[in-house]
């Protein structure tokens, strides 16, 4: 009975996640909190969220793979190098108050959501871009890089700004974006799944409807992005940017006893 009330409490919130996820990343900020309210212990809510969410991720990208909707070379080229950012991200999160971390975001997420309102063709089409491969080459590695420096220094609305990273930087279209950058999730969540699995924690159980509300969702959500282009994913790029602001706000304030 137990069990069944937790399946029914994270399944459909699983799915939600991934759903959003495939389309425009951000879908931690469901899944996370859904493993907590079903009451599992943060780390195993973390190592099963790392696990279920990676093969979802992987199961979208295949899906945009052959949609023709990744630019394989950049997209492996930032996965190696997300990796890399993410170990140094997550040294220097030791260093840093969280609630310093998390009042930057407050500042940026406004920014960029002013800048998505005035560029309102923004990743409809590709800027086509000038740059030599080795340019191409070197901004890939550095959105990896940094981005993934970001995942594992706080983490939230990584997948969202790694695709804006990939439009703004390289030139590439929302659609084809979003593709590319489920490659530099998909290493992260590797790489995190197998510490956590090597440490026990892991909710094998719930993985198993879990995974398969995650394979239904990251399904649906690429081909929601595919049939929707770039539309689509800009307007669910508002809506997780919503979502991470609240929900860094609230953080912040209940942390501070209700003002900021």
């Amino acid at each position: 009975m137990e069990f069944l009330r937790t399946c029914l409490i994270v399944c459909p919130l699983i799915f939600l996640a991934t759903f959003i996820d495939s389309v425009a990343g951000g879908g931690g900020l469901i899944s996370i909190p859904a493993y907590l309210l079903a009451g599992l212990p943060t780390h195993r809510a973390l190592g099963t969220n790392k696990f279920v969410n990676g093969v979802g991720t992987g199961f979208a990208a295949w899906q945009y793979f052959r949609g023709g909707k990744i630019k394989l070379k950049i997209a492996a080229i930032t996965a190696v190098m997300a990796l890399v950012g993410s170990s140094f991200g997550t040294m220097l999160a030791l260093h840093i108050a969280e609630d310093t971390l998390k009042k930057l975001l407050l500042a940026i997420l406004p920014a960029v959501a002013l800048f998505l309102s005035f560029r309102k063709d923004f990743g409809e089409k590709p800027l086509e871009k000038e740059l030599s491969r080795e340019k191409t080459f070197l901004y890939a590695g550095l959105i990896g890089f940094v981005i993934g420096g970001y995942d594992g220094l706080f983490g939230p609305g990584t997948g969202t700004f790694m695709i804006m990273a990939f439009t703004g930087l390289l030139g590439l279209d929302l659609l084809t974006a979003s593709g590319s950058a489920k490659l530099g999730n998909l290493a992260s969540n590797v790489a995190s799944a197998v510490v956590y699995i090597a440490n026990g924690e892991i909710d094998w159980l719930l993985c198993i409807p879990a995974l398969c509300c995650s394979l239904l969702g990251a399904g649906l959500g690429a081909r929601f992005a595919m049939k929707g282009g770039a539309k689509r994913v800009r307007w669910m790029i508002f809506v997780v940017l919503g979502i991470l602001f609240i929900k860094v706000a609230y953080e912040l304030i209940a942390a501070k006893g209700g003002s900021l």
